[in-house]
């Protein structure tokens, strides 16, 4: 920070010496431990995309080099933003509501506010959308995708490394889609059916082929061709009243609402997600689901 300021600063070039007078952390370093740390600290600022620039301020003796970084290349253009935009990052702000990735949003907002803006997210509250990850192994799946690093975990019993592609939410539900190293394939993985916690490994993923991308992510909308009708508990369940109809056709407890509700045509896949609402969701229709969630509850309370 102290070198940057340093050259941002200067109107001429910079020579070492100069700098090595001017920049705090340079003093009391010997010949040798300045050369390494000065270039370190160079190399550093140019990964990070600040343009050093080196040149002489002599036109006799150009083998007298400086460092600047010239204002106009260093500096942002002024962004501005319509009413609309405006309003859109502060719904954006909103959508994720964990503590992970709420703290850089707040972080955002307040940048915003400095320079004149108010998102006021406030005044489309109503419309904010919320993204919420409960899986336990949500996390390191989300890391791995972003840093392009295969990933280890059981599923159905089976030990797998996969390259992780996308991690996508469906109808409330998570999908990681990846390369199954074990299979040799690609395939789809639901997040809360994953039996041991993932973890990265060594290596990179390869880039897969868009259309190959594409193909699994219309193959997971195909599986949810099926509709059920549940009756959720008034303030619960926001995640499946989202994607639901209401049912005012259907018998519903007192205190509940009937919802319609696309669900994955295997009972199965779809138990687990309305089982972790616990009494607040109440499946009406089909038999075939509801049998399948009481019988996923009563697993859960024998293991427990």
């Amino acid at each position: 920070m102290n070198l940057t300021i340093c050259l941002l600063m200067a109107r001429r070039f910079v020579e070492r010496e100069q700098i090595r007078e001017l920049v705090e952390g340079y003093h009391g370093l010997s010949d040798q431990a300045f050369e390494r740390t000065f270039e370190r600290d160079k190399d550093d600022l140019r990964q990070m995309g600040v343009p050093v620039e080196t040149g002489s301020n002599s036109v006799l003796f150009p083998d007298e080099l400086g460092y600047r970084i010239r204002r106009r290349d260093f500096e942002l253009p002024e962004i501005d933003f319509t009413p609309a935009e405006t309003a859109a990052l502060g719904v954006a702000s909103t959508v994720w509501d964990d503590a992970r990735l709420g703290g850089e949003a707040t972080k955002a907002l307040a940048k915003l506010r400095a320079s004149g803006l108010d998102p006021d997210a406030d005044r489309v509250a109503t419309f904010a959308p919320s993204v919420g990850a409960r899986e336990p192994a949500f996390e390191t799946l989300w890391q791995a995708t972003l840093a392009g690093r295969p990933v280890a975990f059981t599923y159905r019993g089976v030990d797998r490394v996969v390259e992780p592609w996308r991690l996508v939410n469906r109808t409330g539900a998570w999908y990681l889609i990846g390369l199954d190293r074990t299979r040799g394939e690609g395939r789809s993985f639901k997040v809360s059916r994953i039996e041991s916690a993932p973890t990265q490994q060594r290596g990179t993923t390869v880039p897969p082929d868009p259309a190959v991308v594409e193909r699994h992510l219309a193959s997971l909308d195909a599986r949810r061709d099926a509709v059920a009708v549940v009756a959720v508990r008034e303030g619960t369940a926001p995640d499946l009243v989202r994607f639901a109809e209401p049912a005012p056709e259907a018998a519903a407890p007192d205190g509940f609402t009937a919802w319609r509700l696309r669900v994955a045509d295997n009972p199965t896949d779809a138990a687990g997600d309305i089982a972790w609402h616990g009494a607040d969701v109440i499946v009406l229709d089909p038999p075939e689901l509801a049998a399948a969630v009481h019988a996923h509850l009563e697993a859960v309370a024998a293991w427990r």
